[in-house]
């Protein structure tokens, strides 16, 4: 039987011939990490032993990350292995600080390039250190590819440039991070994309606005910082309906506390910058697939969909937008990132914990008003939160005073928090969200956004509760 594998032809004796059989013959490395196509179209992996091959049949085949366990949360992160072993038995990865690597001949080095084998061609596509990242992520959330970006930015970025194009739209709200907002409405509008907006707390307004055009629903699962909830489920109805994607920043809730998969998320972005660093170590982003998108309904992706199946965006970003870009993270930012997993689950415990005090003493007080915490059952949205987060409400909490001058004296009146724009640091930050992150826009769109120029954000760290609540409490005291 004569059968061309990757543009060549192979004369295989075998008969009958699975898929899988022909990956056996040939010794492919890691066959549960390749996607297959038979004749130009993608193959299932369950397909896979069923499928028998004829004469003049043509497969190719390209290797990308597949699996997850059944283990618990914290034990799939540490217990996640590499694809290939270290030659030491290393326990942690290493830091593969380098931006080429060395093959053995022409052959290989072509076959690396064209994803035919499962290696390392240069650091910008991919790197061991990143890579195995991706895999612990991949692990932990049991989504069906992970990918390891520089920025929460990046990931969004080069997702949307994935999946849409000039003359189509997003429907989101106005209530989001601010770099967000001006992502859409400035950088990407400018190249062609129309963003729509809609109060998505009430869903029926984002399903009005979708039309053939439409690519995504994309929303914040707990916003930053108005800390609205939108109904994941609600949303992800709409977004089966109409055939689009339901993209969601899961910054502020990152795997451990929402199963996005779970909720009918096809896609997440999120900043590993927060949570996942390990405590402001290093900057990064990620964009976990689950694996749950059509991708022949997405009308820039359809041609690839034949071929790819459920890789179809990991496909455009690894071999296109990601690479052309430029967005990798670097290698110690990936090793940093790795071991911040290890322990995301006993900080976000340790942070969520503290926050809920945090605020229920601020409610308590005379001179906190306005006081906006998840889990605080006066929270319009504390039902919802507690459905969708398993109990534990995120580490960010807003009060008011009475003025922006009174903001400032009192965020210059504490003496240990630390005046600081990041969230979820090990240590609590304090911010001024209108004259910092939201500083560009006019009064008008803060309004629209939510942002009030008498606002306080806190970033609840893991410190002893009880003394992040003595300096808040006397920084109170000392206004007048």
């Amino acid at each position: 039987m004569k059968i061309i594998v990757n543009g060549k032809e192979r004369e295989i004796l075998a008969a009958p011939l699975t898929v899988a059989g022909l990956l056996k013959i040939l010794n492919v490395e890691r066959p549960d990490t390749v996607s297959v196509q038979l004749n130009g179209e993608f193959v299932n992996k369950e397909d896979l032993d069923k499928t028998l091959l004829k004469d003049g049949d043509e497969v190719e085949f390209l290797y990308f990350m597949g699996g997850g366990s059944g283990k618990g949360f914290a034990t799939r992160i540490l217990h996640a292995r590499p694809l290939k072993e270290d030659p030491h038995g290393s326990l942690q990865m290493p830091i593969y600080d380098n931006v080429a690597f060395e093959f053995k001949d022409a052959e290989e080095l072509e076959a690396a390039f064209l994803g035919r084998k499962p290696a390392h061609a240069y650091s910008r596509i991919s790197n061991p250190t990143v890579e195995y990242l991706e895999i612990r992520v991949k692990e932990a959330t049991g989504a069906l590819a992970v990918m390891a970006l520089s920025s929460g930015m990046a990931a969004i970025s080069n997702l949307v440039v994935a999946i849409a194009g000039s003359g189509d739209n997003i429907i989101t709200t106005k209530h989001l991070f601010g770099n967000t907002y001006s992502l859409f409405e400035k950088t990407l509008k400018e190249w062609g994309l129309q963003v729509r907006y809609a109060d998505l707390a009430r869903p029926k307004e984002a399903e009005s606005l979708v039309d053939p055009k439409t690519k995504a629903i994309f929303f914040e699962t707990i916003t930053n910082p108005q800390l609205e909830i939108a109904d994941a489920k609600a949303l992800s109805r709409i977004a089966k309906d109409k055939g689009i994607l339901l993209v969601a920043d899961t910054t502020l809730t990152p795997p451990y506390l929402f199963d996005s998969a779970k909720f009918g998320v096809d896609i997440e972005v999120l900043s590993s910058t927060k949570y996942i660093s390990g405590g402001a170590t290093s900057v990064g982003g990620l964009i976990i697939d689950n694996g749950t998108f059509d991708w022949s309904k997405n009308s820039k992706l359809k041609p690839d969909a034949k071929k790819f199946g459920p890789f179809t965006l990991l496909n455009r970003l690894r071999r296109e937008v990601y690479r052309n870009i430029g967005a990798a993270m670097s290698p110690q930012s990936a090793f940093l990132q790795s071991v911040g997993l290890e322990t995301l689950c006993l900080r976000v415990d340790a942070s969520c914990a503290n926050a809920l005090r945090i605020a229920r003493f601020l409610e308590g007080s005379k001179k906190a008003a306005a006081v906006n915490y998840p889990g605080l059952e006066a929270s319009p949205y504390h039902e919802l939160a507690v459905k969708q987060f398993n109990g534990i409400y995120g580490g960010i909490l807003t009060f008011d005073l009475g003025s922006k001058e009174e903001c400032f004296r009192f965020i210059n009146g504490l003496k240990l928090i630390r005046r600081a724009t990041n969230i979820n640091d090990n240590r609590t930050l304090v911010l001024h969200p209108a004259s910092t992150i939201f500083c560009e826009y006019d009064s008008r769109l803060k309004k629209e956004m939510g942002v009030r120029e008498t606002m306080i954000r806190l970033s609840i760290g893991i410190e002893n509760c009880q003394d992040i609540i003595e300096d808040i409490k006397q920084s109170l005291e000392a206004l007048r």
